[in-house]
Parts: C-alpha cells; sequence; structure tokens
C-alpha cells in the first residue's frame, strides 16, 4: 500500500514539474530582461525552462515505466542497469 503511495506521489510531480519549469524561467528571463535593459531574455527563459522542464519530465516517467515492468534490475545510481557486463570497477561489492 505505501509503495503504490509513493508511486502516486512520484507521478503527480511530474505534472507539476514542467509549469514549474516554465514559471521559473519566465520569472529569471523578466528579471534579466529589467537588469540588462532587454527584452528577448523572457523569451529565452521560457524556451530554456520548457526544455529543461520537458526533459525531467521525460526522464522521470522513463524511470516510473522500468521500475513497473518486472524483470528489470534497478538502477545502482549509475545512470546503467546492473549487469554483469557493465560493472562498475570501483564496486567492491562482489569480492
Amino acid at each position: 500500500m505505501l509503495a503504490a503511495y509513493i508511486e502516486t506521489e512520484k507521478l503527480l510531480e511530474i505534472a507539476f514539474v514542467l509549469p514549474a519549469a516554465v514559471a521559473i524561467g519566465w520569472v529569471f528571463g523578466a528579471w534579466a530582461d529589467h537588469l540588462f535593459h532587454q527584452s528577448w531574455i523572457m523569451i529565452a527563459g521560457v524556451i530554456f525552462g520548457s526544455v529543461s522542464g520537458l526533459t525531467f519530465m521525460i526522464r522521470m516517467a522513463m524511470d516510473a515505466e522500468r521500475k513497473s515492468r518486472p524483470g528489470i534490475a534497478p538502477q545502482n545510481g549509475t545512470g546503467k542497469e546492473s549487469t554483469p557486463f557493465n560493472h562498475d570497477p570501483g564496486d567492491s561489492s562482489h569480492l
């Protein structure tokens, strides 16, 4: 029951990431526009916020989908699945 609640919370976080990233890009862009007396930086901030939010959202969705598939090993923190062929040389857990 608790695991399902945690997964639901993670998926709900996805819904808030993109609008928050766009809003942060807009605020910092508007601040930079005012500071440097320009009019284009806000647009660049919105675009940067959109791209970074979308990238984070896709990564979270892929991670959630990977964890929901049976038979797939969880990630070991290196960004790679744990298999005998991509073993971390600094990991001494196999000794």
